[in-house]
Order: structure tokens, then sequence, then C-alpha cells
């Protein structure tokens, strides 16, 4: 787990989606804030992450707390998108290969909440086309 977790920090300081290969489990399930299904597998997980990196990873996104447990990982962040706060949680559990198996993303405030949906779908199209 630390091994992926310090390529997770390294894929997100560096913006480079080619790591998130070697990142996410191929069964991998993705916990959207804003989509009330899971979203099942490492092919639907790596897309959202990438569309992620690019909507919340800009100069002023931060990890401000990381706590770990055996085969989980909480990291709460701070990034401003279009002059808003943005405060939210990755939550990570992890196989016994060292892989993510399951991504859970939680954000707040609500307004924060709204401009990540709309800013993600518009990134989620462009990544799909």
């Amino acid at each position: 787990m630390n091994n992926t977790l310090a390529l997770w920090h390294q894929c997100v300081k560096t913006r480079d989606i080619s790591l998130l290969d070697d990142l996410i489990a191929e069964n991998c399930v993705f916990l959207s804030p804003v989509v009330h299904t899971p979203q099942v597998g490492g092919e639907i997980t790596r897309l959202y992450l990438a569309g992620a990196l690019q909507v919340l990873g800009n100069e002023q996104f931060r990890y401000v707390k990381e706590v770990t447990s055996g085969q989980h990982a909480v990291l709460e962040f701070c990034t401003e998108v279009d002059d808003i706060l943005v405060n939210g949680v990755d939550i990570m559990t992890f196989n016994d290969e060292g892989k993510i198996s399951e991504f859970k993303v939680m954000l707040r405030p609500l307004k924060a909440v709204n401009v990540v949906h709309a800013k993600m779908k518009t990134m989620l199209e462009q990544l799909s086309a």
C-alpha cells in the first residue's frame, strides 16, 4: 500500500495519468460524490480519475491530512475551482497486490459539489470522445 500511495502522490503532483495503469485494479469500484451508482471497473475508474486530475489538480490542490490503516487510506484535500473552495476526501481500499480496488470521493460544501459536478461532466465528455 505504501508504494501505491507514493505513486498516487506522484500521479497527482505531475498529473501523469499514465501512472493510473499501475495504480488501479481492473475490478476497481469508483464511488463518485455526484453519481448515485458505483462505477465498476478499472477503465471507468481511470477515466473518472483522469477527469478529476484535470478539474481539481490545479496549483492550489494539496493534501492536508492522510490517515492509513491496514488496507485503507483517507486523504483530505483542499483546492479551488472557479474561486470556490473545495474540500474533500479520497478514501482508498487496496487489494492484496497493493492496487486500489475501491476509490471513493466525498466533497463539501454544496457549492463546491455543484461546480465540480458541472466541470467533471464537461471533462468526461471530452475524455470519452
